[in-house]
């Protein structure tokens, strides 16, 4: 029982999820950059749900009043506040930086996409965390956490297509934390990209 309690420990002190926490977390009126980003995740998602070209200048265009070129380079471009993958970077951990470089973008749009397949993500995640339980075993578990990525792809199937059937990095470091280190960042990729291309 011990080890179970670590690994939900972990799971809820994962990187992706400090980020989301952090930014959605924040409930002031002014400066509420989780407000802002999510103009852009949903513009993003009307795109490819569309489907439309996928540009910063579609994306600034979709997103309507708020959208501008300097608000969409402050959430998604090179030098962006609050990127996830800085939080992904600055956990320092191996494994976690090992994600990060699996996410780490030169294209603002890419970047973009994969914050918003982790908004999106995020109440299947939350979801599928409930779900665990004590006694699983780490099979049964990652089960829990494949089947809420296949739900989301499924839904949402434009956005989880984009990018490759990139999965969200939040189930990309839920999975290694789940093995416990025993699944590199790479494979644990692999396996949910392969969970939703056959979705």
């Amino acid at each position: 029982m011990g080890a179970r309690t670590e690994t939900v420990a972990e799971l809820d002190g994962t990187a992706v999820g400090g980020w989301v926490r952090r930014l959605a977390g924040n409930t002031a009126p002014r400066r509420n950059h989780w407000h802002t980003r999510q103009i852009y995740y949903r513009a993003a998602e009307a795109l490819l749900d569309a489907p439309a070209e996928l540009t910063w200048k579609s994306i600034v265009e979709q997103a309507g009043p708020r959208g501008s070129r300097s608000t969409f380079y402050e959430v998604a471009g090179g030098h962006a506040r609050h990127r996830m993958v800085d939080d992904l970077i600055g956990d320092g951990r191996p494994g976690v930086i090992e994600i990060a470089l699996r996410y780490l973008r030169t294209d603002p749009v890419e970047q973009l996409l994969d914050e918003t397949k982790v908004w999106s993500f995020w109440d299947c995640r939350q979801e599928a965390m409930r779900q665990l339980s004590d006694r699983m075993p780490v099979g049964e578990m990652e089960r829990v956490l494949t089947t809420a990525v296949a739900g989301w792809a499924r839904r949402r199937p434009a956005l989880a297509r984009a990018g490759g059937c990139t999965p969200p990095a939040c189930a990309v470091e839920d999975l290694t934390v789940l093995h416990r280190g025993h699944l590199s960042g790479t494979e644990a990729l692999a396996r949910l990209a392969e969970v939703v291309r056959t979705a």
